[in-house]
């Protein structure tokens, strides 16, 4: 499983995060309310299941929240789940112990 992606997108015009893997994108659609980003759906071609696309898009995504000191409210499961498993996020996360 490698998790050496491309770089991630921000593709503010379409409000998601994007990667592009031989030739096929991964996303994360979101939504930006105040003082928080809401991460709504994750989609990850199934050309590209099983390869930790997936999580490394998520944790690419919840760093970036981190360094613009953003609250997360995981409204995707994938993500709410990815939270569950790194507690290092949870601090962030509305549905875990953030304010």
């Amino acid at each position: 499983m490698s998790t050496d992606l491309p770089p991630v997108i921000l593709n503010e015009a379409q409000n998601r995060f994007e990667v592009i893997v031989e030739g096929y994108t991964a996303y994360e659609v979101f939504e930006r309310f105040p003082g928080g980003i809401a991460y709504l759906h994750t989609v990850v071609p199934k050309e590209l299941g099983g390869r930790g696309v997936g999580s490394a898009l998520v944790k690419h995504i919840l760093d970036y929240a981190v360094s613009q000191n953003l609250k997360v409210r995981p409204d995707c499961s994938f993500v709410k789940a990815y939270i569950d498993k790194h507690p290092e996020y949870q601090a962030i996360s509305l549905a875990h112990s953030a304010r």
